[in-house]
């Protein structure tokens, strides 16, 4: 039995993958630290061979950010993940898997264009969330031992039910619009299931270094609101006449272009990147669209 300390009360990853762990893996138990406070540090780690650290700041709206939301960033993203991560070693956890991002190699391709991650591609962080990720990621390589692994995932979008971030907004627009701008892209994203299979493949295997789950497909965005709909027994129309209006919105740059090239941009890793010897992807794209929608 492995025993497994999830770092951060109430985030979504540690909440989903402590109710998954319980109901599918009974080689792993898990109980779950509230990071806020001081008074996390007067827990004693010793006795877990793993943590995972979730605590965190989510990707927000950097462009609104003041000089202090941005340095909460790096006490939480970066410093908090280093601190819990030495305590750990101390301590004699013998693992530290850390929640990173896709966006250390920063955001995706404008529309109409295509971003392809390989092994090669150097981390870029377009702002300051991403390189708070890519900091915490290079402290953690400093603490890395033979005896005190160090597993960083960059996953890309995650969705599931309940999730948060830019899904719920597709969601809402797959069940209200009659419409859709049928537009040609690629995305990379991850469905919470199969990346809580991964984590505790992470953890049964002991596992050491950098990983880059994601679901087997790639993602067209019209296709997912298009499984969505159909999610709720809704037909939505797919249309190249609304590919225009919004190519051309996103030329114009500014907060709507922003959220067009987001919507509609290309980010996708190589899929042998996230290759494993045990198989993780075990949901398929409409399996878990209907999951995520609350399907049976």
């Amino acid at each position: 039995m492995k025993r497994v300390l999830i770092t951060g009360a109430g985030s979504y990853i540690g909440t989903s993958f402590g109710r998954w762990a319980a109901e599918r893996c009974p080689g792993i138990s898990t109980e779950t630290l509230d990071m806020r406070g001081e008074a996390w540090r007067q827990t004693d780690f010793r006795g877990y061979d793993s943590v995972f650290h979730v605590a965190g700041i989510a990707h927000a709206d950097v462009g609104k950010a003041s000089r202090e939301d941005r340095r909460l960033y790096y006490r939480v993203n970066t410093d908090l993940a280093i601190e819990c991560a030495s305590k750990a070693k101390a301590e004699g956890v013998g693992q530290f898997i850390f929640m990173s991002s896709i966006i250390v190699y920063g955001e995706s391709a404008g529309i109409g264009r295509r971003k392809v991650i390989t092994e090669d591609t150097p981390l870029s962080p377009a702002n300051f969330y991403g390189d708070s990720k890519a900091r915490a990621e290079e402290g953690l390589r400093g603490l890395r031992s033979d005896s005190f692994r160090v597993v960083v995932l960059r996953p890309p979008m995650i969705y599931g039910p309940g999730s948060k971030g830019n899904y719920p907004i597709l969601s809402m627009l797959a069940r209200k619009l009659p419409a859709f701008p049928d537009i040609r892209n690629e995305r990379s994203m991850l469905y919470v299931g199969n990346l809580c299979r991964f984590v505790s493949l992470m953890i049964l295997n002991s596992e050491d270094g950098v990983f880059f789950p994601q679901n087997a497909e790639y993602v067209e965005t019209s296709r997912m609101v298009r499984a969505i709909a159909g999610a709720h027994g809704r037909r939505i129309l797919l249309t190249r006449a609304l590919n225009l209006p919004m190519k051309a919105l996103g030329r114009l740059g500014g907060k709507a272009g922003g959220m067009v090239d987001k919507a509609f941009g290309s980010i996708v890793y190589e899929k042998g990147m996230s290759a494993y010897r045990e198989d993780y992807q075990e949901y398929g794209f409409e399996e878990s669209v209907r999951l995520t929608e609350g399907g049976a």
